[in-house]
């Protein structure tokens, strides 16, 4: 254990220097809990953060770099779900969970079997919590007028950077088949016994009456 008054064995503060935009990285994503609900627009778990200054709802995010040069920097965004200035911020977001989904669990953003319609579904947002994908960094102004990173556009399957991100040397057309419902395996019937004088009486049980 380190001596309280010893710091040469520390950790040098992280670098605050920006990830030069469109860096592409694998990122892991998680949400910081706002506390609003809303049952009725499939808003529960206390994800969505409501705005006390606009009304906008939103997913408060933080993106950690999983790998590679940039690895462990953690960078802030926000997943718009309503704004009462029109639907387009919220139709931004829905796009932007597509992509993720996409990214997340390999399938082409030109796939529509299915399969595919599986893996883009969600049961709620802790589904997206703790979700890995891979995404482009983006630089824009905070409210003091500075530059920081951004996280705006996921990386589909199908960009040439994907498979590289994901530390694979390529990838599959999609890994969507384990999205979808799988049937029960059927039930094999004991083999009949030979010379049975009398059936047994059929009876079902009480839930199938």
């Amino acid at each position: 254990m380190s001596n309280w008054n010893d710091f040469n064995d520390a950790e040098q503060q992280p670098s605050f220097d920006l990830i030069p935009k469109g860096t592409v990285v694998k990122l892991r994503m998680t949400i910081k809990p706002g506390g609003h609900d809303n049952p009725e627009m499939g808003w529960t778990g206390g994800y969505a953060t409501e705005s006390f200054d606009t009304g906008s709802v939103y997913l408060a995010c933080e993106f950690v770099v999983l790998e590679g040069e940039y690895a462990k920097r953690k960078l802030w965004s926000n997943i718009g779900l309503h704004s009462a200035k029109g639907p387009a911020w919220g139709n931004m977001g829905r796009s932007f969970i597509r992509a993720v989904l996409n990214s997340a669990r390999g399938v082409s953003p030109q796939d529509n079997s299915p399969q595919a319609a599986a893996a883009r579904r969600i049961r709620d947002f802790s589904d997206l919590d703790g979700i890995e994908f891979v995404a482009r960094v983006d630089v824009e102004k905070d409210t003091k007028g500075e530059n920081k990173n951004v996280i705006k556009q996921a990386i589909e399957p199908d960009h040439p950077d994907y498979a590289a991100a994901m530390g694979r040397s390529s990838y599959p057309a999609s890994h969507a088949q384990s999205y979808m419902p799988q049937p029960a395996a059927p039930v094999s019937q004991p083999a009949a016994q030979p010379q049975q004088r009398a059936q047994a009486p059929v009876t079902k049980p009480a839930w199938a009456q």
